[in-house]
């Protein structure tokens, strides 16, 4: 029997090994699950966070892509991965806040199982149509849409394009009907031959033709005009509240130490800011920021209270 100075010893030795266990991590390579395929966006911006990340611990950062379902696949793996730090997972939209609403059972639940380490970047969104489009701007497409419905493009059924302008279209009363893609390119290459009337499209994959003239962005769904079309108006100018961004950020198991945490949430901090990431993001358009750990979790609690109410009100599901 363990008396109570024993007791008292034995825990402050517990915490000295955790501590010292916390100081020499990590202690072996780390690995970065994406749950999309290699060469997609998700996959460029999990690589250009593990090559700045990696030499700063200490230890090479394997990317580990095991796509599909909706990466429900690669999320399973990351949060039965132990809690030790050294598992990192790739989130986004779908993961952490659209997937509990599109699935009936999910092996994972991205509440109580993930914590945020930090954001990557936000990818403003755009609403366009061809240049030729009788429409100049969005009261003129709100009028139009009530006598005749157009079609809209979008990269795929419950992307955060498509529940974004679902999302415009209940806050505006805009009439318009879906049309799902498989990608954005896709999207926008059916909007340029006649095919569709509408895309909402990403920064990354639009601005190239908003730049270039061959659409007209009608509005963009960010809370102020980008920098990169700043002539483009916000719904908000218009009076409609319709605020919505694809983004991306990096979560870990929650059980892992507050201290191995803010370690990566300062290396993550440190990536994004980085010369070669930031060439890339304002290349592309995309916002990044130096998020805390609780400024992440306190987003997604708030992406979580806008977009699974409406998913569920809409009727989508993936694994019907």
């Amino acid at each position: 029997m363990i008396g109570r100075r024993g007791a008292v010893a034995t825990g402050f030795a517990m915490m000295a090994g955790g501590a010292r266990a916390e100081a020499n991590w990590p202690d072996r390579p780390l690995r970065l699950v994406v749950g999309y395929p290699a060469g997609g966006p998700s996959d460029v911006f999990a690589r250009l966070m593990a090559s700045q990340m990696g030499p700063r611990l200490g230890q090479n950062v394997v990317v580990e892509n095991r796509p599909g379902g909706g990466a429900v696949l690669a999320s399973e793996i990351a949060a039965r991965a132990p809690a030790d730090g050294l598992t990192w997972m790739h989130v986004d939209n779908g993961i952490l806040v659209y997937n509990p609403a599109l699935y009936a059972r999910l092996p994972y639940d991205p509440d109580r199982d993930f914590t945020g380490v930090g954001f990557i970047g936000s990818f403003p969104l755009y609403i366009v149509c061809r240049a030729d489009s009788p429409w100049a701007d969005i009261p003129t497409l709100l009028a139009a849409s009530q006598a005749q419905a157009p079609t809209y493009g979008s990269p795929a059924v419950a992307s955060p394009h498509h529940l974004a302008m679902e999302l415009v279209k209940r806050r505006s009363g805009l009439a318009a009907e879906h049309v799902p893609y498989r990608g954005g390119q896709a999207a926008m290459q059916d909007l340029l031959a006649g095919n569709v009337d509408l895309v909402m499209i990403d920064t990354a994959t639009g601005l190239p033709f908003i730049r270039d003239g061959h659409v007209r962005a009608l509005a963009v769904l960010t809370e102020s005009r980008t920098a990169e079309a700043p002539d483009v108006p916000t719904m908000r100018e218009f009076g409609y509240d319709a605020v919505a961004f694809g983004w991306q950020g990096i979560s870990v198991p929650k059980a892992v130490p507050a201290p191995i945490i803010a370690r990566l949430n300062a290396e993550l901090v440190r990536a994004v800011a980085s010369d070669e990431v930031q060439q890339r993001t304002k290349g592309l358009g995309i916002q990044t920021n130096g998020w805390s750990p609780a400024e992440f979790d306190a987003f997604v609690a708030a992406e979580n209270a806008l977009w699974r109410p409406l998913i569920r009100e809409l009727g989508i599901r993936l694994d019907s």
